[in-house]
Formats: structure tokens, C-alpha cells, sequence
């Protein structure tokens, strides 16, 4: 299978997944917990590939920034279809005030989305300094939801 291939089955499964409700995506709430956990760490591995480049650890390649983000645009809104009623326990690192301030958790999933939506829009233009300038607030805002809604 191509990765371009590889890619579009991704990018399709993704697009069914988020089409579905969630709570008939899960039939029990571990298995929501699993879910968005495993599409938590897909998003984080694609976006600290960029993230390496962008900070110099890695070298420039902006076919492979692009990729990634193309990975990552069709993942990182699905570990939050994952957050409903009964998922609070278990083995989770999510906090309480995920659903005590579900207002707060919201906004800052769509400040997230916002940001991701704008390093994508930078990534393609294939430059490294428009890839650089707008990786930074991608990471503050995972940075400030893991601070506010994640247990250490």
C-alpha cells in the first residue's frame, strides 16, 4: 500500500468516524476511553514529526511535514467525540473539569482545531519560516488543555 493510498483510507475512516454520533461509537465507556487515547497518541506522533522539523531537530523535508499534517487534520478531532457520559473513570488522565467545565473544555479543543487548522495552511505552503511561526501556538494550546484538564 502507498502512503498516498494509506493516507486516503485514513483520511476516509476518519470522515465516517466523525460522522457517527458518539454514543453509537461506543458500546461501553472503556472502550471510548481506549479510543480517544489511541487517537490522542496517532495525532501526537504525526504532530511532533512536524513539531521536529519546525523546531530544528529534525531537517526540513516539506513533503514529509505534509503528510504528517495530513495525518494529523484527519485525526485531531476525534479523541473528543470520545469525552461523553461514563468515561470520566478507568484508565483515563483526563480531569474531572473535563466535565464539570465542559464549556472550557470545548472552547479549548476549537482553539486547538484553530490553531492545527492554521500550521496546516502554513505546512503547505512549504515553507519552513511560515511552518515554524505557526507551530508554536498548536503546542501552547495542547500545552494549556493538558494543564487545565490532564493529570500529571
Amino acid at each position: 500500500m502507498t502512503c498516498k493510498t494509506f493516507l486516503a483510507a485514513t483520511m476516509c475512516a476518519a470522515a465516517c468516524l466523525t460522522a457517527v454520533p458518539a454514543s453509537a461509537q461506543f458500546q461501553k465507556p472503556e472502550d471510548a476511553v481506549k479510543y480517544r487515547k489511541a487517537a490522542f497518541t496517532v495525532m501526537a506522533a504525526h504532530f511532533g514529526r512536524v513539531g521536529a522539523m519546525a523546531q530544528g531537530k529534525a531537517p526540513w523535508d516539506a513533503q514529509a511535514a505534509a503528510a504528517n499534517m495530513a495525518v494529523v487534520m484527519s485525526v485531531h478531532q476525534l479523541p473528543f467525540t470520545a469525552f461523553g457520559a461514563g468515561t470520566d473513570s478507568g484508565d483515563t488522565r483526563a480531569l474531572p473539569e473535563v466535565w464539570s467545565k465542559a464549556a472550557d473544555f470545548k472552547a479549548a479543543a476549537d482553539k486547538m482545531a484553530d490553531a492545527m487548522g492554521k500550521l496546516d495552511a502554513a505546512v503547505k505552503t512549504g515553507s519552513f519560516d511560515n511552518t515554524k511561526a505557526a507551530f508554536g501556538p498548536v503546542g501552547g494550546s495542547c500545552k494549556a488543555c493538558h494543564d487545565d484538564f490532564r493529570k500529571k
